[in-house]
């Protein structure tokens, strides 16, 4: 039998190194699944329970692996389904490559079954390459540009193949006019430098200065040993932005954790009180949490030009990797002999941690939701990954984590959806199937999507040499996040129709699939539970009963601003006092001398 595009897509797939594709099936891609058939299932098909699912999957396999990752839907609503994973993908500067089905050539135009205009419909997602592929000898350069794009640009990219076509005789681009050829998918990165003359600059900056802040995003993942050292030179104190979380352990006793409005109070107080500014691989975008504006001198380091000099007035930018960068930078730093600041910075850590673990211990109706995180630090493994989702639990992800050893962690990052935790995980463990996942969800993303993708967890974690994943759900039956926003943000009660959920047993859902599940009502039991699932010899979901009103109290707050949300939830939120007297007692840690409880 000759060969197929689709037969040749999946070859292509296989010279890039592509183990396994995140997909959905449908007749718009019917060709290229029997070529998957024709090639026994290489790279693996892995079949999500939905297409948005798909996308977050690849999303989560290319954040963790550092590999772009690869998704497939079929036509019209398949391809629609796709656009928030890859819109998530393009916000995080993520490399993934989606495939999607079209009408048949011949019906284009016509009004036909599930077709959709493609091209107008992914322009923006894939805006770094999109194409429609509509001859056999196109497809080469199609796929392999698509690939190194999304390497290249860390962004989604993607192909259009009417189901028709799928079907064809595959024959190469021969040596002819207009038709364009492509070459093996062996590409290597450059790591450029900036100009001596701007890291001279650089350089004055930082050695001028005597309140070093550096705040690192993302980006300065590879960087991680360059930045511990430039920290050692100049005293400086280290924030991180939410998708730079696991760039450097919270065990080093300058890293003043998480920056924002999730972000810890050292981090607030680092910004607040430095006279220089290094931002490292970061395009955090909350200004209010940098310092004010002329405070502080400022350098930024970023690979991509589009994004530097863009959230804060900054002298010098360096446009270069990370890396590479700061290697070139060392040298010229100066040490700093006045260790002040950096002693006030530690001295703010230390108590910050103690404050956490005070308010972890608070009672809570049922379980204080600070304390599931605070119970996971504790033993969590070194080289664990951890992915969050969007609600009220990423305060405590952000916050309350401690990340030590080879710890990965990440999250929707600029979209912010709900819905991506549990498909990073299994993402996340295809990338490493020998490293323990864990995701953080609340109950309204588990309920938006998560139990689904439970059923594909049960399906491939046979596959994974280690079996654990554990699904840990925060279950308050309450949209909770939003809830506060409406109270901090919009000065109103809980809205019960919006916000309330329906009860589910999540343990028991995931015991019907065969999972290992436990339910957790009391705060005595939760160590105990953790232990449990992170034992397991199979994936686990642990389902916590936890208070809804334990607040997400922003670093910044203050008691004045806390009066004024109390004054309007105390207008006639259904659990007024309840979440007052946990808001005064939560804040109150803050206050207590050290040492205090």
């Amino acid at each position: 039998m000759a060969q197929t595009v689709g037969d040749y897509l999946l070859q292509r797939l296989r010279e890039w190194g592509v183990e396994q594709v995140f997909a959905y099936p449908g007749d718009g891609i019917n060709g290229i699944v029997a070529s998957f058939g024709r090639a026994d299932n290489v790279p693996r098909f892995v079949q999500a329970r939905y297409e948005e699912m798909a996308a977050f999957e690849a999303v989560g396999y290319a954040k963790f692996s550092g590999k772009p990752g690869v998704c497939m839907a079929t036509s019209g609503p398949g391809a629609i389904h796709l656009l928030n994973g890859l819109y998530d993908a393009k916000l995080d500067h993520v490399p993934v490559v989606a495939i999607v089905g079209q009408t048949g050539r011949s019906a284009m135009g016509g009004s036909y079954q599930q077709e959709v205009d493609l091209q107008a419909l992914y322009k923006d997602v894939a805006s770094e390459y999109l194409v429609e592929v509509n001859v056999p000898e196109q497809l080469p350069n199609a796929l392999d540009r698509a690939m190194r794009t999304a390497e290249a640009s860390r962004a989604p990219t993607a192909l259009i193949i009417p189901s028709d076509l799928q079907d064809a005789e595959y024959t190469p681009p021969k040596h002819a006019f207009k038709q364009v050829p492509s070459s093996p998918p062996n590409t290597s990165w450059p790591r450029p430098v900036p100009p001596e003359a701007d890291m001279a600059a650089a350089a004055e900056i930082l050695n001028s200065g005597e309140k070093v802040a550096v705040l690192v995003g993302q980006g300065a993942r590879d960087a991680a040993a360059e930045v511990r050292e430039l920290a050692d030179i100049t005293g400086a104190g280290v924030a991180k932005a939410l998708l730079g979380k696991d760039v450097l352990s919270d065990e080093l006793p300058y890293v003043t954790g998480s920056i924002g409005l999730l972000g810890t109070r050292p981090s607030y107080e680092l910004m607040r009180d430095c006279d220089t500014l290094l931002i490292v691989g970061s395009n955090f975008p909350y200004t209010q949490f940098l310092p004010d504006f002329g405070q502080a001198r400022a350098v930024q380091i970023d690979l991509d030009g589009k994004f530097i000099g863009m959230r804060y007035p900054t002298e010098v930018n360096l446009v270069g990797d990370s890396a590479a960068t700061l290697r070139a930078l060392l040298p010229k730093l100066e040490r700093k002999a006045n260790r002040s600041w950096r002693e006030t910075i530690e001295k703010n850590v230390a108590g910050w941690w103690e404050t956490m673990e005070r308010q972890a211990a608070l009672e809570a109706k049922p379980v204080n939701p600070m304390a599931i995180v605070s119970e996971l630090s504790k033993r969590i493994p070194e080289n664990a990954i951890v992915t969050a989702d969007s609600g009220s639990s990423t305060n405590w992800y952000a916050r309350n984590l401690r990340i030590r050893g080879d710890i990965r962690g990440s999250l929707s990052g600029t979209l912010a959806t709900m819905g991506p935790a549990v498909p990073y995980a299994i993402g996340a463990k295809f990338a490493h199937p020998d490293r323990p996942v864990i995701a953080l969800v609340g109950d309204g993303a588990m309920q938006m999507n998560g139990l689904a993708e439970l059923i594909t967890i049960a399906r491939y974690h046979t596959l994974w040499s280690d079996p654990r994943l554990v699904i840990c759900v925060f279950h308050n039956n309450d949209l909770n996040q939003v809830t506060w926003e409406l109270r901090a943000m919009g000065g109103a009660p809980k809205f019960e129709e919006s916000q309330t959920l329906p009860d589910v047993d999540y343990a028991g859902f995931a015991r019907s699939l065969g999972l290992e599940a436990v339910s957790v009502d009391d705060p005595a039991e939760l160590g105990s539970a953790w232990d449990r699932v992170l034992g397991a010899d199979r994936p686990a979901v642990l389902d916590v009963r936890c208070d809804p009103e334990m607040p997400p109290i922003p670093p910044h707050a203050t008691f004045e601003q806390m009066k004024e949300m109390t004054e309007a939830i105390l207008k006639g939120d259904p659990e007024a006092f309840h979440l007052v007297v946990q808001g005064v007692k939560t804040k109150l840690q803050e206050f207590l001398p050290r040492g205090r409880s």
